[in-house]
């Protein structure tokens, strides 16, 4: 492989500090490394060096060998000069002027390849960064073949490839500054598979499934304290013949569902837990206006799960386990899921008594 074997030669040059000015890196490294990726690197109308731009001075301009207009800037640094945002704003300066798509800026042992035309910050348009004495010889071919073998340049495969990777690096990016803001966004609101997700593994910990208004106000905890366990969380006997999630007494954790009742039209239901307080509310709604379901079932849901829906595996996408395990009809054809926190019965309790009438919803207190 001819340009394994010149990168391994300049690696070992590079090592050795050879090169010690700008020009000692384009003679040594560029112009080198160019003519193994198939530039006619004598050919001063494809490789043109010093390239006037309004007054200025690119190092080299690669050029298409018909129209002879610059595919790719490449400006040249010592090597012990890293990258700064000046040099950067320079190159893209030089690349906008030109429309030339793209840049490289390299000190012989770094080689950085931007896309200046799109969008970001400076160094949020580097679609890769290239270290010959980091990375390893064959990363180092794929990536100098990729971006910058003569064919590939002129054929317009190179720009391609580089813009797709600029998009893998964008979406990368994106996902990342998303994550902290979905992860707290789950915390400060929690989802009731994630809810559900915790209370099984505290089942698998300790033999006891806590109810999962107990996990909520778990998290609710640890993000105001900032702890990883709050001290006062109680420890639980291995057992595995558990009460009910809803009568386990602690400090703050956990209450029984006594205080659960619905007044309706002069008559009053005593539930015996928070999500029968909802499935009872909803079947004497469902039964007061025959169109409160279909209106409700219209609504805007969870992010990923329906509240209530006409097929119970709508409920719980992609995990049917929970669909036939936690899940409860309504009325017959109506079916509601059934693991959900005491905030998030709540919640869809309101959003249940916001779309009936006037007349119905003064007819209707509950507590929870």
């Amino acid at each position: 492989m001819p340009v394994a074997n010149h990168i391994e030669k300049v690696r070992e040059r590079l090592r050795r500090g050879e090169f010690p000015s700008e020009a000692a890196v384009s003679q040594g490294v560029v112009l080198p490394s160019l003519h193994e990726l198939g530039w006619p690197v004598f050919d001063t109308n494809v490789v043109i060096p010093e390239y006037s731009v309004e007054g200025r001075r690119v190092d080299f301009a690669l050029c298409h060998p018909v129209n002879r207009r610059p595919l790719m800037f490449i400006e040249v640094k010592k090597v012990k000069v890293g990258i700064s945002d000046g040099a950067d704003r320079q190159l893209f300066e030089y690349a906008f002027l030109q429309g030339v798509p793209m840049a490289i800026f390299t000190n012989g042992q770094e080689w950085n390849f931007y896309l200046p035309g799109e969008q970001g910050r400076y160094d949020e348009r580097r679609v890769y960064k290239l270290d010959l004495l980091e990375r390893d010889i064959e990363e180092s071919v794929y990536r100098l073949e990729r971006y910058l073998q003569y064919e590939r340049v002129c054929s317009g495969e190179a720009l391609k490839a580089a813009r797709s990777d600029y998009q893998n690096v964008a979406r990368a990016r994106e996902i990342e500054a998303a994550l902290p803001k979905a992860w707290k966004s789950l915390l400060e609101e929690p989802d009731s598979l994630l809810l559900e997700l915790l209370a099984d593994k505290v089942e698998d910990l300790c033999g006891y499934k806590p109810d999962l208004d107990v996990c909520s106000r778990f998290i609710t905890t640890v993000m105001r304290k900032h702890v990883d366990v709050p001290p006062q969380y109680p420890t639980l006997p291995r057992t595995r013949n558990p009460l009910p999630a809803e009568r386990i007494e602690t400090d703050n954790w956990v209450r029984a569902g006594s205080e659960c009742f619905i007044m309706f039209e002069g008559k009053t239901y005593k539930p015996g837990s928070a999500i029968e307080t909802m499935l009872k509310l909803f079947q004497l709604l469902a039964e007061a206006d025959p169109g409160f379901l279909d209106r409700f079932a219209a609504m805007k849901h969870g992010s990923k799960r329906k509240y209530i829906a006409r097929n119970s595996l709508e409920l719980y996408p992609d995990r049917p386990d929970l669909a036939k395990q936690r899940s409860v009809e309504i009325i017959p054809g109506w079916w509601m899921g059934k693991n959900y926190s005491k905030s998030y019965i709540k919640h869809i309790i309101e959003m249940a008594l916001g779309i009936v009438s006037p007349t119905l919803r003064a007819k209707i207190q509950y507590e929870l």
